[in-house]
């Protein structure tokens, strides 16, 4: 099966290079090319107006050549453009619009426009006023967007922190992210995804400072061109990539009780060539957190008991860079590249007090943890895309991405006692690969009908290199234990192809249709242990995808859409290495498992008024082969034992309401409430569970904009105990404020942050099975959470930006989220 669907690849490939023959740098008709330039202001106040549109059309038919946006300062610039007679609207809702005739020739190929000063539409004033909603959230067909460089209160925090505030997401204390209830998120930056993600969800998002990300979009309908990864939906953090003509850079400094940063940037531009990076470092000081762990377990009869109880001092440091360049040769040909490096390091270490009771021998004594996590990344990506000089909108990319990610871990263990005597070592090397290789075309057929397709093959190769090693009691040497010591090798290969179709039925009906081919094949083997060895593992999915939108007047759509979506289980899931937890418990992933699949139905209004903007929709969806952590007692290992199993079924059914306005013109509030109604059976351990549950989240932010550019922000959090078959996670919630001040001719700024005022510490409970069951464990960890912090931020050099984002075309989002599924202490 494999080589048919590379055959065929091979094949599409040809075809579609043959197709662009002739078109290749314009061929014998090569020219000289001409830009437009100019600025748009006010014609009252002689303001600049940023973000107007601008489009170059042909006096012959009307026809539009090509478009910009206008950047902060106004300005624009339309380059690439063949010699000869040009008409330039200019439009913003508000204003009159703008026309006019231009010529460019052999001997001036270039225009520029004295300023373009717009008349106000004293008939759209109102409208003015919703655009202005616009530029915060805005709501597309198959996704919401929330601009989060528009929210002035995204300062001194990380990603983490700007998802709390976008719409549908809820984020817990670890940084896990779900979407209306359900944590498989795919993940991605500026359209593609991380290796970083891989291990612990929460770790990355803390090393993107907040000042970097341009927006957010949640995708929560994807269409077929995107992997069909992610069964609750695919959030898209696109960082900030503009480039000036010149040079200018940024400073941000924070420093608090809980988290220092510092973020710095550069960005050059000169023609068509262009130049950012940028680095950041963030440091948190050394906090403890405190644990109160209780077990019970039955086996044949005999009933065991479990306390532990005592404090972790952790700390950590992370780090983050990102250089990106890109060259036009033209207005139809550009070339991209950039390369991110990124490193996070976590040092914890404490001493509980362990008390147990196992079929009525008691004993107590001291167990010392010590945990050092050394995880570092790289990511390079090399981007071609190419225009056609006669048809706007057909575009040809091709993409290749490499990327690593290398995780080493010691976690060590020294229950020096008789009687309870461990002292060992638990290591853990991992080494997570990818190559990625991705063609995307698109073509429109006039402007009702647009047709994408495309294929992409995805490379992973996984090493887990694990030891154990036990200093046997009255010995000064650790012994390697055989049994637990070995190398994995995991492969994962994914070869894909879509098609997908945008249709526009009437001027107000639209249709995205489409489907994606996915083949998955997966092989695993041991260095030692080959009798474990599995051959290839290979299966086949088709993954349809159908959104209908119906718009209402200019500001109003109502949509319907289906799609399934895989979810395939992440290296944590998949790795065999048994990391060693407390009081006898030991947890390993399953390299066996089977993928998720979901069916899912979503029903969605959104509108603007009076300045007001709403999104409200109803969703279901239905999982099979749902990949859950599971906890057991294990006989024969005298432990517990924490896996991943393909446990059974489950459902959600639910709505959510987003609602964002801005009052007396300087009060802007956003708030959303997210309702869903869990249901989930399975079988554990071979017993039929089941779990049903409703659960709430929301969230609220409050920006109050003062005279002489003070800022004051206030927001709040709130998700629910996640669900699982055998019980419940803890529930998360999070209240700050904060104060900020433009100095300096708005190049720079300065504030205060407040985290939880009125908590010091905060606890959180999970709960697995029930109290007179033969199986239960509630754990309860506390952890500081009262911080003050001060921001700075300057901006420096030239600021006319000129918008331009520049992505790569590879999103590699098709892997079950690392998150903590598992049970650690």
């Amino acid at each position: 099966m494999k080589y048919r669907i590379l055959l065929f690849l091979l094949l599409f490939s040809s075809l579609s290079w043959a197709q662009q023959r002739g078109n290749w740098g314009g061929g014998s008709n090569s020219q000289i090319t001409g830009k437009i330039t100019g600025t748009i202001k006010d014609a009252k106040t002689s303001e600049a107006v940023s973000y107007a549109t601008v489009v170059v059309k042909s006096p012959q038919n009307g026809e539009t050549i090509n478009g910009v946006v206008t950047g902060d300062d106004g300005t624009f610039k339309i380059v690439g453009l063949k010699l000869g007679k040009y008409i330039v609207e200019v439009s913003f809702v508000g204003y009159q619009k703008f026309s006019q005739e231009v010529e460019l020739t052999p001997k001036e190929p270039d225009f520029e426009f004295n300023d373009i000063n717009l008349q106000t539409d004293t008939d759209q004033l109102e409208e003015v006023v919703v655009s202005g909603q616009r530029e915060t959230i805005e709501n597309k067909i198959d996704r919401i967007v929330y601009n989060a460089d528009q929210d002035v209160a995204n300062m001194g925090g990380d990603a983490s922190d700007v998802l709390r505030r976008a719409p549908l997401l809820t984020v817990d204390q670890d940084g896990n992210v779900s979407l209306r209830g359900n944590s498989n998120v795919q993940i991605l930056i500026n359209g593609k995804p991380s290796s970083m993600f891989g291990a612990n969800t929460g770790d990355a998002l803390r090393m993107i400072p907040s000042d970097q990300i341009k927006s957010v979009e949640v995708i929560t309908s994807p269409s077929a061109k995107y992997d069909g990864e992610g069964t609750a939906g695919i959030i898209n953090i696109i960082t900030k990539k503009q480039t000036p003509q010149g040079f200018a850079g940024n400073v941000d400094l924070t420093a608090g009780t809980r988290i220092n940063r510092g973020v710095v940037g550069i960005n050059a531009g000169k023609g068509r060539l262009g130049f950012n990076a940028n680095g950041s470092s963030f440091y948190s000081w050394p906090q403890y957190a405190t644990t109160d762990f209780y077990q019970k377990t039955v086996v044949n009869g005999v009933t065991n008991i479990r306390e532990q109880n005592g404090r972790n001092l952790s700390n950590r440091l992370g780090y983050f860079g990102n250089m990106g360049a890109f060259y036009d040769f033209n207005a139809y040909h550009s070339l991209s590249t950039s390369l991110r490096l990124r490193g996070f390091n976590s040092n914890s270490s404490g001493v509980n007090t362990v008390s147990q009771n196992l079929g009525g021998n008691e004993s107590s004594f001291d167990r010392f943890q010590k945990n050092n996590s050394q995880n570092w990344g790289y990511e390079w990506s090399f981007d071609y895309v190419m225009k056609f000089p006669n048809q706007e909108g057909r575009e040809l990319s091709a993409s290749y991405k490499i990327d690593g990610n290398i995780r080493d871990q010691v976690f060590e263990i020294d229950q020096n006692t008789p009687l309870n005597y461990e002292v060992a070592n638990n290591i853990n090397d991992g080494n997570n690969r990818e190559n990625t290789i991705q063609i995307d075309y698109t073509h429109p057929f006039g402007e009702e009908f647009k047709l994408e397709t495309g294929f992409k093959s995805i490379l992973r190769d996984i090493d887990s290199d694990f030891t154990y090693e036990f200093k046997p009691e009255g010995s000064s040497e650790y012994q390697v234990v055989d049994n637990r010591t070995d190398i994995f090798y995991y492969n994962q290969d994914v070869l894909a192809g879509y098609v997908s179709t945008q249709s526009n039925i009437t001027k107000k009906l639209g249709l995205i249709a489409g489907v994606r081919y996915e083949y998955t094949g997966l092989q695993g083997s041991f260095e030692e242990a080959t009798e474990r060895n599995f051959e290839e593992i290979s299966y086949e999915n088709w993954l349809p995808s159908v959104i209908v939108s119906q718009k209402f007047g200019k500001f109003s759509s109502l949509k319907l859409s289906y799609n399934r979506r895989i979810q395939r289980p992440s290296l944590r899931n998949v790795n065999p290495y048994e990391e060693i937890g407390n009081i006898r418990n030991i947890s390993f992933g399953n390299p066996t498992l089977n993928p998720e699949l979901s069916d899912n139905y979503e029903l969605g209004f959104s509108s603007f008024i009076k300045g007001t903007s709403i999104n409200i929709s109803a969703f279901y969806n239905d999982i099979s082969e749902v990949i859950q952590s599971v906890i057991f007692e294990d006989p024969a290992r005298d432990a517990t034992v924490t896996t991943f199993e393909n446990v059974g079924t489950q459902q959600n059914v639910g709505s959510n309401l987003f609602i964002s306005t801005k009052l007396f013109k300087i009060w802007t509030i956003r708030g959303g409430l997210n309702a869903n109604y869990f249901m989930a059976d399975g079988i554990i351990q071979g017993e039929e569970v089941s779990n049903n549950a409703w659960l709430f989240s929301g969230n609220l932010s409050s920006n109050i904009d003062l005279p002489k550019d003070w800022l004051i922000d206030a927001f709040g959090f709130a998700r629910p105990r996640r669900q699982t078959l055998q019980g419940y996670n803890p529930a998360f919630s999070i209240f700050g404020m904060g104060i900020k001040k433009k100095i300096w001719d708005e190049r720079g700024s300065i504030g205060l942050s407040i985290v939880e005022p009125f908590k010091a510490r905060k606890p959180f409970k999970s709960e697995l099975g029930d109290p007179n069951s033969d199986f239960y464990q509630r754990n309860v960890f506390a952890i500081p959470f009262r911080s003050f912090g001060i921001n700075f931020s300057y901006r420096f050099g030239q600021l006319d930006y000129k918008a331009r984002q520049k992505r790569s075309r590879i999103s590699n989002d098709d892997q079950k989220s690392g998150g903590n599924d598992g049970q650690t202490f």
